[in-house]
């Protein structure tokens, strides 16, 4: 099948690397250079989203925000620049559902689909295959889309229309947030208290307390390996999207907007680029305590 992939970042060049060893011939677009590795598995390497589009029979979209998708769509050299009838576009970038449902009714008057397919799982999970990829959209067009969703992921939900993909993206990247606070907080607490942090987060790694965040986050906290996976500025975006979307909806998320302040506290001393698990350096500055 003739694929394009727009957006080969950190996320973005793992993900279609898998595509091209299933077989798909790929025709990708980024800023910035294409990887070896995705060249040497025959991606043809195009200058713009048109062109891109106008090669491809799915597209599928991988850009840091809003913004980024709105210009690979319908910029000057976007994917509606080409004829898009028959076509079908998967944006798995991580962006607003307001605007998702927009942008999803312009393609479709375009004569082409649309699918909104946000993913969870981090470069680790972009590299092994195993994302979980929330898609909104038509059961028909994610039922066409699916094989190749399934060479990226492993639990891959149809949450229900265009929008409500990036919906349970911006859910999903609460409870993430906030799930990397309760163990930062857990992991200061205890190393302050003068306890062995490594040897309560192993302890704690076999009880209720258990969780991803906790065994991979925890140790990144403990061996201090902040080297980006999912960076603060993206979590900072995401959550941003859950406040507005709260404001809009007259609803309070008052431990989301906390962990915005440890990530803007985070941002405020040089750690944007940083994973998002280095929001314990955010806890550890008011305590004046580092955990190791």
């Amino acid at each position: 099948m003739k694929l394009g992939f727009i957006g080969l970042g950190i996320m973005g060049t793992p993900m279609a690397l898998r595509l091209a060893r299933a077989g798909h011939a790929l025709h990708v677009t980024t800023i910035g250079p294409v990887a070896d590795d995705l060249l040497k598995q025959g991606a043809q390497h195009l200058a713009t989203a048109e062109q891109v589009a106008a090669q491809s029979e799915i597209i599928f979209i991988m850009v840091p925000d809003t913004p980024q998708v709105a210009d690979v769509l319908f910029g000057e050299r976007g994917c509606a620049k080409a004829a898009l009838k028959g076509k079908t576009i998967v944006d798995m970038s991580s962006i607003s559902p307001i605007e998702t449902k927009r942008f999803a009714q312009q393609v479709r008057e375009l004569g082409a689909d649309y699918l909104d397919a946000p993913v969870s799982g981090g470069e680790i999970g972009a590299r092994e295959g195993t994302l979980s990829i929330m898609v909104g959209g038509d059961e028909n067009v994610f039922a066409r889309v699916k094989p190749l969703f399934d060479i990226l992921g492993k639990n891959i939900t149809l949450v229900g229309g265009n929008g409500d993909g990036q919906t349970c993206k911006v859910a999903n990247q609460i409870i993430v947030a906030l799930n990397i606070e309760a163990v930062s907080e857990a992991l200061v607490f205890a190393s302050k208290a003068g306890a062995d942090p490594a040897r309560v987060r192993q302890a704690l790694m076999g009880g209720f307390a258990s969780s991803r965040i906790l065994e991979v986050h925890g140790e990144r906290m403990l061996n201090r390996a902040f080297n980006p996976g999912f960076k603060i500025s993206l979590h900072q975006k995401d959550l941003n999207l859950a406040l507005q979307s709260a404001k809009a909806l007259a609803l309070n998320l008052p431990n989301t907007a906390t962990c915005q302040e440890l990530f803007n506290t985070c941002a405020a001393n040089g750690g944007s680029e940083l994973d998002h698990s280095s929001l314990v350096q955010a806890l550890e500055l008011m305590a004046n305590h580092k955990i190791s």
